[in-house]
């Protein structure tokens, strides 16, 4: 169990960590990719704030939102032997090429300026193990990185929506407080799970990534 032991308490040192590394200016280019979403919007699947409300749900209750909450929970209480074996399956779990593209881009370019930036031996690793990984060597709360770490991955989706829906910024926002309770609920819980708890039953965003593949004209890479 991830959460076993003392639960720390975080330090404003802490979340202004956290809240650097998963800034929109934090070097990793998030913002390319919109994680199949892209695709759905393309098709008609996803055309209002609802509908954009309901798909991001259930990503982050029933896909990638909740797995790599339990991959970066694996790597913060790893080894670095186990980390790598962590990070195997991670890659394994991805359902489309341009998954494993997303997860494996954006882990290296937080693996490289992160170890730079905080001297830190953070192999490459996709993203949600090296997040997790980087977190355990910096001493920083478990708890506190899966929350802000599902948060940021929401917010990005939504980013995404904002542009391609269209929705206005303040609909954009306000989606984003009403799933910010969601994703404290998610990280929290999975961070109780194991990796063989691992699951994903998101199937049509797994198949808007395959099919995002070959989509004629797109703004983002995934």
């Amino acid at each position: 169990m991830a959460t076993a032991g003392p639960m720390a308490t975080p330090t404003d040192a802490d979340i202004l960590t956290l809240t650097q590394w998963l800034s929109p200016t934090y070097p990793v280019g998030g913002f390319a990719y919109s994680h199949g979403l892209e695709w759905a919007i393309e098709s008609g699947s996803v055309s209002s704030a609802a509908e954009t409300e309901e798909w991001i749900a259930d990503v982050i209750q029933h896909g990638s939102g909740r797995a790599d909450c339990i991959f970066l929970a694996a790597a913060h209480a790893g080894s670095a032997d186990a980390t790598a074996e962590i990070d195997r399956m991670a890659r394994a779990f991805c359902p489309s090429s341009e998954r494993l593209m997303e997860t494996r881009l954006l882990g290296e370019a937080f693996s490289t300026v992160t170890a730079e930036v905080w001297s830190v031996d953070l192999p490459s690793l996709t993203y949600p193990v090296a997040l997790g990984y980087a977190a355990k060597l910096n001493g920083l709360p478990l708890p506190l990185t899966a929350q802000m770490y599902l948060q940021a991955f929401m917010s990005n989706l939504v980013a995404c929506a904002m542009r391609l829906v269209p929705l206005g910024q303040t609909e954009g926002q306000r989606l984003i407080r009403d799933l910010t309770p969601l994703c404290q609920h998610v990280a929290t819980d999975a961070l109780d799970a194991t990796l063989d708890d691992l699951t994903s039953t998101a199937f049509l965003s797994d198949i808007a990534s395959m099919k995002h593949e070959t989509q004629y004209s797109r703004m983002f890479r995934t």
